[in-house]
């Protein structure tokens, strides 16, 4: 393993970082890989991906995550449990932990970009403590040589061996956090190894620039094109499908998670992909599945005595990740960049059994839907039927808007009234023919199949009909390869009376949700949700 050479490190003073350890400045992946080893971060599969364990936290840490609240911040950030406020005295005492930490470190600096438009584009310094978490900034992140005399726009400084003691006497709430500074263009990461912190705090940065500055609409969502150009957009929440359903074999994804909206049309923000590995298999997910090669890092997967990947052991976690170029998908789209959608898809995983498989809907219940963000969990694994629980999530991405949800549905609706020909579609990967532990998941085989009859336009061509209780529009048809009764929600359930109380159930969690957004939405968007008048709430 080579030593570090820090003369060819690139001046980190302005990040408060004096070298007494040994820099890495844009190690290839493959020395990644050796550090990795080395360090003993994790070990090599037998697909030849680096599969490594990021420790006692296994996803993100939503409560420990903080924005400097400042003149520039303070009247535009959308305040409260999910932007916590912090003090720019506070983040300056924390960014001298934490530089003072990576200064007695072996470090990995890598510089990458966010954002395929050169015009909106980020430069990005990403400076780790670990190789694994150098190798998923790669990943993720667009590649660029990198120029050691310039100093990019953002810096990121990830140092998971740091605890804070007395947490409280900073502002925080435990021993690591999350804190970015919009003033300083800096973001600290403390106490945690979970490398999506990294891929969702320059998600939560472009959220707020892109809409605040630029007015382009950011957005949660995965993206592919047809050969001749036709975009679709893919919103969902985990576990309904957004991954899966954008990897097409027939058609190139232009990204997976995250995305922007501008005049000219569709860019994708990053330069990799990050999928669930857990129940992966080749049959289901054979793009995802090839794609974990070398260079690919695979988090907290289980792996066999003989290194083969256990994709249904959730032993560390249910959250089992792989992030990879994407390139490493066999039909990518390179340029990042893609034409404005044709199609849109808000996909949710509806456990209680009510929605239609797919459903039309109308520029107000588009924004309706899009600020609702819904989609079902399922609670617990105790013996028999478990109660389906609503989940959400405001524009299907919540945890990562600064700025108010009303500006990502003015700026939503804006787009598909400038453009009609835009279809939105509610599409339910979940539950049909009754409740979780009651109904069954509908295929993915239909799903599919009512997903590109939708992009091909032939689904306009049936006959629709209108939901009563959610005024959801419902094709009644779509060819050989759905059956025409899966697509009829209430019909498909064995008791119609059980069927309308689930429903107005539902109804009832929409309702009460989007309460809280009734004073920012115009009148005709507060009316396209359910039926009020059709409900008794019980």
């Amino acid at each position: 393993m080579k030593k570090g050479n820090i003369g060819n490190a690139p001046d980190l003073k302005y990040l408060k970082i004096d070298y007494t350890g040994n820099v890495f400045y844009q190690l290839p992946v493959s020395e990644l890989v050796e550090h990795a080893l080395a360090n003993q971060e994790g070990r090599l599969s037998d697909t030849g991906a680096l599969a490594a364990d990021t420790g006692k936290f296994t996803g993100r840490s939503p409560k420990d995550r903080f924005l400097v609240e400042d003149s520039w911040t303070k009247d535009a950030v959308w305040w409260g449990e999910i932007n916590q406020p912090m003090t720019p005295a506070n983040f300056d005492a924390l960014f001298s932990k934490v530089a003072a930490h990576l200064s007695n470190r072996t470090i990995y600096v890598r510089d990458c970009a966010a954002g395929a438009d050169p015009a909106y584009q980020l430069s990005i310094r990403v400076i780790t403590e670990t190789a694994y978490q150098s190798i998923f900034a790669n990943n993720l992140f667009l590649r660029s040589v990198g120029d050691i005399d310039v100093q990019p726009q953002w810096s990121i400084l990830a140092a998971p061996t740091l605890l804070i003691e007395d947490p409280q006497h900073y502002g925080i709430r435990n021993e690591n956090f999350v804190a970015i500074d919009f003033t300083k263009k800096m973001v600290l990461i403390a106490g945690t190894g979970y490398t999506g912190e990294i891929k969702k705090s320059i998600f939560s940065i472009l959220n707020f620039i892109l809409p605040h500055e630029h007015n382009v609409l950011s957005m949660h969502c995965s993206a592919n094109t047809s050969k001749d150009g036709k975009t679709a957009l893919f919103f969902g929440l985990s576990g309904t499908g957004k991954t899966t359903l954008s990897a097409d074999k027939n058609r190139k994804l232009i990204g997976d998670d995250e995305h922007g909206w501008s005049e000219k049309g569709i860019f994708n923000f990053e330069g990799g992909c990050y999928a669930k590995c857990v129940g992966l298999t080749e049959e289901k997910e054979p793009e995802i599945y090839h794609a974990i090669r070398f260079g690919s890092l695979l988090e907290n997967v289980v792996l066999d005595e003989f290194d083969r990947p256990d994709y249904d052991n959730i032993s560390k976690t249910e959250n089992t990740r792989v992030s990879y170029p994407i390139d490493f998908m066999e039909n990518a789209e390179m340029t990042g960049i893609g034409h404005a959608p044709e199609n849109i898809f808000f996909l949710t995983a509806d456990a209680f059994g009510v929605l239609p498989p797919i459903s039309l809907l109308t520029v107000d219940q588009a924004v309706y839907h899009f600020v609702s963000g819904y989609t079902a969990k399922v609670a617990g694994t105790e013996v028999g039927v478990k109660e389906p629980t609503a989940a959400f999530s405001t524009c299907f991405g919540q945890a990562f808007l600064p700025l108010h949800p009303a500006k990502y549905a003015a700026l939503l609706r804006a787009k598909l009234e400038q453009n009609p020909k835009i279809k939105v579609w509610l599409v339910n990967t979940g539950w049909i023919a009754g409740p979780y532990g009651i109904g069954r998941r509908i295929k993915l085989n239909y799903t599919r199949a009512l997903i590109r009859a939708a992009m091909d336009g032939s689904l306009l061509e049936a006959q629709f009909n209108k939901h009563e209780i959610f005024g959801l529009d419902y094709p009644t048809s779509c060819g050989e390869y759905v059956p025409e009764q899966i697509l009829d929600a209430r019909g498909l359930w064995n008791n119609n009376e059980a069927y309308d109380m689930q429903a107005k159930r539902l109804a009832k969690l929409f309702i009460e949700n989007f309460e809280k957004f009734d004073h920012s939405m115009p009148a005709s968007v507060q009316m396209a949700g359910p039926r009020i008048a059709t409900i008794i709430l019980v």
